[in-house]
């Protein structure tokens, strides 16, 4: 055990990374875990943001509902940048399908890697 919490610990080996969605729940879910994380001692290495719906692709003819999203998203993300700011690492958009495959593992890859 005392191993385990040693490489849990050590920043240098071990780093966790929490993802949320743009929505109340998750977001206050991930920061009671990091809240948690902190007090332990295991360093988060940062909060991913999935699912985000791309306002470029939604037109002014898009359903009542796309647009009510569009708009809860845009709020709870300026709620994600005031509470993690810095910790932010990386927005993945909201895909057209679930992220199965090589295809759709690659272009995950590319916003989570993204310079």
């Amino acid at each position: 055990m005392g191993s385990a919490k040693d490489l849990l610990t050590d920043e240098a080996l071990t780093a966790f990374f929490f993802v949320t969605l743009p929505e109340s729940l998750p977001i206050a879910v991930i920061t009671r875990f990091i809240n948690w994380f902190h007090e332990f001692g295991i360093p988060v290495g940062g909060v991913v943001v999935n699912g985000v719906i791309q306002k470029d692709q939604v037109g002014k003819d898009a359903a009542e509902f796309v647009r009510n999203r569009v708009q809860m998203q845009d709020e709870h993300m300026e709620e994600i940048w005031k509470i993690f700011d810095d910790r932010i690492r990386a927005i993945i958009p909201l895909f057209e399908t679930e992220v199965k495959g090589a295809k759709m593992l690659n272009r995950t890859i590319g916003h989570l890697f993204a310079p």
